[in-house]
């Protein structure tokens, strides 16, 4: 009778992680089906993003429905998704995706409440290169500037040239750019490691295609290679 019950219990345990993990896996599938949704809908509206600026973007970041409560200070994050165009300067197809997460306690405070959706146009390989590889304030590490918008937007103003990050967000059907200054991005480790099924770096996803493209983002990514398919930044600030 011990025995048997040891074995149960033994079984029992060992199908907990696995029960766990593949219960994570699903949730960052989900999440990346979310973000697929969200940068279409965006970029589909009339008054969106100006195509100029998503034409010269490195990298994107979007965080889907993230809500008020989610910001304690010293606790919780908000948590979305990162694609970049491939290659060393940024200049090949979209990539797979690298989770990643949002914190600051003061975004709490422009929420009002709402779900909002957050997209993030990384404008420059420094930019790219710092969020890629670890834990980045905007407005402190990395230059952020609320984005303009609209299809006839004057995009070329001196806060927009010169930002590494131009943030947009979306609540309630209304889409404006919002500063996001204070708050911090980086990379999600243990998600992508529950979404790949392996430990992978952030940076080798995007620059050494360490992993294919999950089928829950196929859609995103594929939309992005037609939407804007060729990195029209100056080349010499792509080196």
């Amino acid at each position: 009778m011990k025995k048997h019950l040891a074995l149960f219990v033994a079984v029992a345990l060992m199908a907990l992680p696995l029960s766990a993990n593949d219960q994570s896996d699903k949730k960052e599938n989900k999440r990346l089906e979310n973000c697929g949704t969200v940068i279409k809908e965006i970029m589909d509206i009339p008054d969106d993003i100006p195509q100029d600026l998503i034409d010269k973007a490195e990298c994107i970041i979007i965080y889907p429905s993230v809500v008020k409560g989610a910001f304690i200070v010293g606790g919780s994050y908000g948590r979305g998704a990162m694609v970049c165009r491939t290659g060393e300067h940024f200049t090949g197809p979209w990539s797979a995706p690298t989770m990643m997460a949002l914190e600051g306690a003061s975004i709490g405070f422009q929420l009002g409440g709402q779900a909002t959706d957050f997209v993030l146009l990384v404008m420059n390989p420094r930019g790219a290169r710092s969020i890629l590889s670890s834990k980045v304030k905007l407005g402190g590490d990395a230059s952020a500037a609320a984005g303009p918008k609209g299809r006839n937007a004057e995009a070329s103003t001196d806060v927009t040239l010169r930002a590494e990050v131009l943030t947009y967000s979306r609540a309630r059907g209304l889409f404006a750019g919002i500063s996001l200054a204070g708050s911090t991005v980086r990379p999600d480790n243990s998600a992508n490691e529950a979404l790949y099924g392996k430990k992978v770096e952030a940076q080798g996803i995007v620059f050494k295609g360490t992993v294919p493209v999950p089928v829950s983002a196929q859609n995103m990514v594929a939309y992005l290679n037609k939407k804007t398919p060729k990195n029209l930044s100056d080349p010499g600030s792509l080196k």
